[in-house]
């Protein structure tokens, strides 16, 4: 059985901090390790067969074929299809391959774009691989994936009719990276049906790890010539897409561009014409044919206004799906141009900047931190909020955009198809002297006053949204939300800034903290009377155990209070054993007395923070429970903390806060008794179970 999700994501934290995601130490997809399974099945004599993407339907998933497609369908390894399979014949080429059966010209126009990037190509596509030496059926490849990257390993039985490979081929039947490579993705993606449409940004992000941005090619910056000229001398990866047309379908037009289809951006050239400047902007169609036919195309008399020289460069007259046309032309016929590089140098064209760059990952979760946009004046605030310090200098003369801010949604699903992306967006927010001093979430009232000093200009339902923008030097708070609030999803924060950062989830003020409470007056004659009737419920130890505790809290102490049922027999256990100190399994008076003042103080922080009067605690007023209770705890403990506690509607009875906040104190209480320097605990195993099994 595997360790609980809370475990799993305390491992995950530390295994990115000892570098494990990064691109020279993956992580192992579906946890399935390489170099392992190659060992296994050299030493077996076996060829891989992969339990976790089967050669099945399965793993072609369902809608791109017809049932009786579906089922001529012959899983063959490469030997089967040709004579002499090689991983990669004669070098890495985008005319080494063409579309097949699937939608997903997104992909293959970004793998275009990889094979003009040698190093990050060799990062994705380990090219050592062979059909020779140690051959076994399995290869692996490496794609970035939400913040880390991973392994994907597969067995190499590709998906045939009547022999021929059905998906991506290679133009030379005896190379097979492509195929290959399609199908690692597939994996990643879920199947083969859900790399079905999407964007080249996508798959290029997935490629590099990097920076993403996006340009809209009906508004297009002055400068995006030049943008475009230090992207190509960079390593960067370029597509671009055409709108869609009245239907889904890939409509051919009568220039030649195809409907709602992904482009690669193969080059961009600066020549002279009749005595003018022109720049063109060459492309690749992913379908290994099909071309443009307008000014500059393969069979335009326009070459022939260009020197000989420029000509023998870069004309190409063959229907491999490249050709040339003007920058505007360029953006008159397609909709967007998206630039993925390993850094933002292309941004400003000063490569002796080194940009800095900044990962956070968080939730919006129903009820506590999906706060939606800023329309939603009561509930903006708590959504999770980045407090950010930007150093360096600022003058006019510098006043160029100087951080790019990127935010991404992770999928819960595994599937891509299932998928709903949210509309997301962020606001920035200048945080002035009057609250440079604020410890934990800025509320409400500090949005009512500010206006965001950058935001994104629309909430859009996309995987990623960003922005370059300018911030002086100074303090900043980075708030990513949905666009309607209750939304429940992970997702990514990036800031790539020219200067050097300092920032933090800012929900528990970088820790956890604990505000100090004032001491109480004791009543003597309170306590008495709280030991008297104690002792009506004790044994002839003056001692109560979990029924005997049951029984106080729900027929006297809490008698009229409790709307779920009262507390039941495993959550009077567990108060037992939170109060007991003399480990006996029940409670004496004065622990008892202790617990009694404990649980009306809890009960009296409720309902004066229950503001709805319906006997339970939302969880927005969960969080002001516990700001009233003096504890401070961050959006993630707060998540925790609902998920575990809170019914089915996302609603606290006063049994379930009241064990809640006990349990919290507790571990409170434990952390600093047993911690040597108040920031980490060292325990042996017996003591770690010791204090887990009980407490």
């Amino acid at each position: 059985m595997p360790p609980p999700g809370v475990c799993l994501n305390i491992m995950e934290a530390r295994h990115r901090q000892d570098g494990y995601g990064s691109p020279t130490n993956p992580e192992n997809f579906l946890n399935q390790d390489y170099n392992q399974l190659k060992e296994y099945c050299i030493i077996k004599g076996v060829r891989y067969i992969d339990e976790m993407f089967p050669p099945d339907r399965t793993s072609i998933g369902e809608g791109i074929l017809s049932p009786s497609d579906l089922a001529r369908v012959v899983w063959l390894r490469p030997a089967k299809i040709s004579p002499n399979p090689s991983f990669v014949l004669d070098g890495v080429s985008r005319f080494d391959f063409g579309q097949g059966l699937l939608g997903n010209c997104w992909f293959l126009a970004s793998i275009g774009a990889l094979t003009f990037q040698p190093d990050i190509l060799g990062q994705v596509v380990p090219l050592e691989q062979t059909f020779d030496e140690n051959y076994c059926g399995l290869f692996h490849f490496k794609f970035w994936r939400f913040g880390r990257w991973v392994d994907v390993i597969i067995d190499d039985k590709l998906p045939t009719i009547n022999g021929r490979l059905i998906f991506v081929h290679s133009i030379d039947q005896n190379e097979f990276w492509p195929a290959l490579m399609e199908k690692a993705y597939a994996k990643v993606c879920g199947s083969y049906t859900d790399m079905n449409a999407g964007t080249p940004s996508e798959a290029m992000m997935d490629f590099t790890g990097g920076v993403h941005i996006c340009i809209e090619l009906s508004n297009p910056p002055l400068n995006l010539w030049e943008m475009m000229c230090r992207a190509g001398q960079s390593k960067s990866l370029i597509g671009c897409g055409t709108p869609q047309g009245e239907t889904s379908a890939n409509t051919v037009l009568p220039n030649g561009l195809v409907q709602g289809h992904a482009y690669t951006v193969t080059g961009v050239k600066q020549m002279m014409s009749q005595g003018k400047v022109v720049n063109l902007v060459r492309l690749w169609n992913p379908w290994g044919k099909g071309e443009w036919n307008g000014d500059w195309s393969d069979r335009s008399s326009l070459w022939q206004t260009v020197s000989a020289q420029d000509r023998k460069i870069c004309l190409s007259v063959d229907d491999d799906g490249e050709f040339w046309m003007t920058l505007e032309d360029f953006c008159r016929f397609y909709s967007d141009l998206d630039i993925c590089c390993l850094c933002p140098d292309f941004l400003d064209g000063n490569s002796s900047c080194q940009w800095k760059t900044s990962l956070y990952e968080g939730r919006w979760v129903a009820g506590t931190t999906a706060g939606g946009c800023m329309n939603n004046r009561d509930s903006f605030w708590t959504n999770p909020q980045y407090r950010v310090k930007i150093d360096g200098e600022y003058s006019e003369k510098t006043g160029s955009k100087n951080v790019l801010l990127s935010l991404m949604q992770k999928p819960d699903k595994r599937n891509r198809r299932l998928v709903q992306n949210l509309h997301i967006g962020f606001s920035v927010f200048e945080v002035t002297e009057k609250y440079k001093e604020q410890k934990g979430k800025f509320p409400a009232s500090f949005f009512s006053s500010q206006a965001p000093a950058a935001q994104t200009k629309t909430y859009m339902n996309a995987r990623e949204v960003m922005e370059f923008v300018l911030l002086k030097p100074g303090e900043y708070l980075i708030v990513p939300s949905s666009f309607n609030p209750n939304e429940t999803a992970s997702f990514i924060l990036t800031i790539h800034s020219k200067a050097e950062t300092h920032g933090y989830e800012n929900s528990g003020d970088q820790q956890h903290k604990r505000v100090q409470k004032p001491k109480m007056v004791p009543n003597v004659q309170e306590d008495e009377n709280k030991k008297s009737l104690f002792r009506q419920y004790s044994d002839k130890y003056e001692e109560v155990d979990a029924m005997q505790l049951q029984r106080l809290l729900n027929d006297r102490i809490l008698k009229g209070d409790l709307k779920s049922g009262g507390f039941t027999i495993d959550a009077c256990r567990s108060m037992v054993a939170l109060m007991d100190t003399s480990i006996t399994g029940k409670l004496n008076d004065k622990e008892f007395v202790r617990l009694w003042k404990k649980v009306i103080t809890y009960k009296d922080i409720f309902f004066l923070t229950d503001v709805s009067r319906t006997g339970t605690l939302s969880l927005s007023e969960l969080r002001n429970a516990f700001v009233a209770s003096g504890m401070m705890v961050s959006d993630d403990m707060l998540n925790l903390m609902a998920l575990r506690y809170s019914d089915s509607s996302g609603h606290m009875s006063l049994e379930s806060f009241i064990s809640l906040i006990l349990r919290l104190d507790c571990m409170y209480k434990i952390f600093r008794q047993l911690s040597s320097d108040g920031k980490s605990m060292n325990l042996r195993e017996a003591e770690w179970i010791y204090i887990s099994m009980y407490t």
